[in-house]
C-alpha cells in the first residue's frame, strides 16, 4: 500500500479525467440529451484542471516502469488535453446547429484522452497497447457518430475493421519483441537491443510494432482509412483526429523507439525514413486531385506526418526536440483550419467544397485573412510558424546525415504548395460559384480559427522556438540515448 500512493500520485492526470469522465457519463444517462451543454461545459473544464495538474505533479515512475511521468509525457499531455478540449468546444457548436445533441460526445473525447495520455507515459509494451485500444475504442464510436448519415457510418465502420487489422499488427510485434528480449519494459528491452543478442526477430517484432503505430497517425502505406474517415466523420471529430491523437502517437513512436531501441537505431531509421518518403509522395500528390476540403486536409496530414516521422528518424534530442515543436504548431494550424471550415456556410448547409469557398473575401475578409495565413503555414512559407517547424525538422535531419531525405521532403512541400495556393487564389481573385451569400459565422468557431491563425505569426512563434518545458521535454526523452 505505501507504494501504490505515489504510483497514484503520479497518474493523477488520467485519474481525474476517468473518475471526472465516469462522473460525467452518470449525469448525461440521468439527465438525459438535455445535459449535453452542462456535460460539454464540465468536459472543458476536467481536461483543463487535467492539463493543470499534469503540468504541477510529480515526476518519475511507477507500476515497475509501466507508467512514466516526465517533462516529455507532461509536454505531450498537455497539448493532447487541451487540442480535446478545443475539439468539444467545436462539437458543442456543431450539435447545436444541426440540432444533433448528444451528452455522449464530450464523455466519448474525455476517455479517449485518458487513452491518449496513458500512450504518452507509456513505460511498456502492455501500457502501449492499453492507451493504444482504449482510446481507439473511443474514437471509433466518434467516427460514426452522426448515426442517420451513411458516410459517417461507413467511415467508423472503415475506421475499425482497418484499426482492428493495425492491432493484430501491433500484437504481433509485442510478442515477437517480448519472446526475444524476455521483457515487456522499454528499460531491459534496450539492453538487449543495445548488446546485438536478440538478432534478427527483434527487428521483425520492431517492424511490426512500428507499423501498427503507424496506422494510428495515417502515415503512408498505412493511411487507407484516413481520406474516407476524414471526409465522412463529422467536422468536428476529424478535427479531433487531426490533432490530439496523432500527438499522443508520435510521443509514444519517439519514446518507444528512443528508450527501447535507442541501440538499433540504424535498423528501425531505415524503416521509418521509408515511411517518412511513401508519405511525402502520397500526401503531396494524392491531394492536387481533392475537390473536398477535410479530404484535402486528409492528404495535407498524411504529408505532414512525413515530416514529423524524419524527426523522430534522426534519432538525437535534436530530432525529438523538432518534433515536438513540429507536432504543436501542426495541432494549432489543424485546429485553425478545421475552426474556420465549422464557421463558413451557405444556406444554412456547411461548406465543404474547394470551389465553394471561390469569393471568400466578399462576405468573410477577416475569415479569407486567417486562411491565407494558415495556408501559408502550412506550406511553410517563411516567416509563418509552418516555415519554422519545417526549418527544425530538416536540420536535425541534415545533423542526422539524411540529406537527402531532407532534399525530397522539401520537394514534396513545393509540390503540396499548390493546393494551398489554389485556395488563396480562389478566395481572393476568383468570382463566388454562388450569389447566396455567406451565412454569419458562429462565433465560437470563427474565434477559435482566427486565433490559431495569429498564432501563426513570426513573434509569437519566435517565443516558443526557445521554451524552455520543450527543451526539457526533448532530453528527458533522449535522456538515456
Amino acid at each position: 500500500m505505501p507504494d501504490l500512493i505515489p504510483a497514484l500520485h503520479l497518474s493523477a492526470p488520467e485519474l481525474t479525467l476517468a473518475i471526472g469522465g465516469l462522473v460525467l457519463l452518470m449525469l448525461g444517462a440521468f439527465a438525459g440529451e438535455k445535459s449535453t451543454r452542462l456535460v460539454s461545459t464540465l468536459s472543458v473544464g476536467l481536461l483543463v484542471a487535467a492539463s493543470a495538474v499534469a503540468a504541477t505533479g510529480p515526476l518519475g515512475s511507477a507500476f515497475n516502469g509501466a507508467y512514466v511521468a516526465d517533462p516529455l509525457a507532461v509536454y505531450g499531455k498537455i497539448v493532447i488535453y487541451l487540442s480535446s478540449a478545443v475539439a468539444i468546444v467545436l462539437g458543442t457548436g456543431w450539435m447545436e446547429r444541426t440540432r444533433i445533441t448528444r451528452f455522449e460526445y464530450p464523455v466519448l473525447i474525455v476517455l479517449a484522452s485518458v487513452g491518449m495520455s496513458m500512450m504518452a507515459s507509456s513505460g511498456d509494451l502492455i501500457s502501449l497497447y492499453v492507451g493504444v485500444e482504449l482510446h481507439s475504442l473511443a474514437l471509433y464510436v466518434l467516427a460514426a457518430f452522426h448515426r442517420d448519415d451513411l458516410k459517417a457510418s461507413e467511415a467508423g465502420l472503415k475506421y475499425f475493421v482497418l484499426g482492428a487489422l493495425s492491432s493484430g499488427l501491433l500484437l504481433y510485434g509485442a510478442s515477437l519483441i517480448y519472446g526475444f528480449t524476455g521483457s515487456m519494459r522499454f528499460e531491459d528491452i534496450a539492453v538487449v537491443a543495445a548488446s546485438g543478442d536478440a538478432g534478427t526477430g527483434l527487428i521483425f517484432g520492431l517492424v511490426f510494432l512500428i507499423c501498427g503505430l503507424a496506422f494510428k497517425v495515417s502515415a503512408a502505406p498505412f493511411h487507407m482509412w484516413t481520406p474516407d474517415v476524414y471526409e465522412g466523420a463529422p467536422t468536428p471529430v476529424v478535427a479531433l483526429f487531426a490533432t490530439a491523437p496523432k500527438m499522443a502517437a508520435m510521443v509514444l513512436i519517439a519514446r518507444a523507439l528512443s528508450e527501447g531501441f535507442g541501440g538499433a537505431h540504424d535498423q528501425w531509421a531505415q524503416v521509418i525514413i521509408l515511411i517518412s518518403l511513401i508519405s511525402f509522395a502520397v500526401g503531396a500528390f494524392g491531394g492536387l486531385a481533392q475537390r473536398d476540403f477535410q479530404r484535402l486536409l486528409a492528404y495535407s496530414s498524411i504529408a505532414n506526418i512525413g515530416y514529423a516521422l524524419l524527426a523522430i528518424a534522426a534519432g538525437t534530442q535534436a530530432g525529438l526536440q523538432a518534433l515536438l515543436m513540429f507536432m504543436t504548431l501542426y495541432v494549432i494550424d489543424q485546429m485553425g483550419f478545421f475552426a474556420l471550415l465549422m464557421s463558413l456556410s451557405r444556406g444554412g448547409k456547411p461548406i465543404r467544397r474547394i470551389a465553394d469557398l471561390a469569393g471568400l473575401k466578399r462576405d468573410r475578409p477577416v475569415t479569407a485573412v486567417a486562411m491565407t495565413v494558415l495556408c501559408l503555414s502550412v506550406l511553410g512559407m517563411p516567416p509563418f510558424s509552418g516555415f519554422w517547424a519545417k526549418y527544425y525538422v530538416f536540420g536535425a535531419a541534415a545533423g542526422a546525415g539524411y540529406w537527402i531525405v531532407a532534399a525530397v521532403g522539401l520537394v514534396a512541400s513545393v509540390v503540396a504548395a499548390f493546393y494551398y495556393l489554389r485556395i488563396i487564389k480562389l478566395m481572393w481573385f476568383d468570382p463566388p460559384l454562388d450569389e447566396t451569400p455567406v451565412d454569419k459565422a458562429p462565433r465560437g468557431a470563427q474565434w477559435i480559427g482566427w486565433a490559431c491563425a495569429a498564432f501563426s505569426f513570426p513573434l509569437v512563434i519566435v517565443g516558443l522556438i526557445w521554451l524552455e518545458p520543450l527543451t526539457r521535454a526533448a532530453a528527458s526523452g533522449f535522456g538515456a540515448g
